[in-house]
């Protein structure tokens, strides 16, 4: 059986589940930047064709029932977090990353990037304070396709 879905009913923060069960639908945090998904659940497939830009979060509510609250789950990221002590230590470590093409995500004071031991071992020998854990984001990372040189 599929099931068309073209919005969200809410979110489990806000959602009224009650004494329903909870279905959760485990997707990476790249699925965040999809229009179009295909979800497989208890009750059959679920097809996500969302208009404009509405995009799918963790906790977003896709199905509810008498019986049943079915959402998404944003599985965890293997990230690093920096903490740069200063506007200088921030602007190295980002141009440091951006020469190398990697998508940032920032937090407040902090550098979100995905988990690699190359950016590891950039974050040490800068010494910049960081942490490595694993965390659900609440937006993904964003690679910029457009094409430049250089020069």
């Amino acid at each position: 059986m599929f099931r068309r879905i073209e919005a969200v009913l809410g979110n489990l923060a806000t959602f009224p589940v009650g004494a329903r069960t909870v279905e959760r639908l485990p997707v990476a945090s790249s699925a965040m930047t999809r229009r179009l998904l295909r979800l497989p659940s208890s009750i059959g497939d679920l097809g996500l064709m969302l208009e404009g830009e509405l995009r799918i979060r963790d906790g977003d509510v896709l199905v509810a029932d008498e019986r049943r609250v079915i959402a998404i789950e944003v599985v965890p990221e293997d990230v690093l977090i920096a903490y740069p002590d200063s506007i200088g230590q921030a602007v190295e470590i980002a141009h440091a990353f951006g020469n190398r093409h990697i998508p940032v995500i920032r937090e407040g004071d902090t550098i979100v990037v995905s988990y690699a031991a190359p950016l590891e071992e950039l974050l040490e020998r800068s010494g910049v304070r960081y942490e490595r854990r694993a965390q659900v984001l609440e937006r993904p990372f964003v690679y910029a396709h457009a094409p430049h040189t250089h020069a």
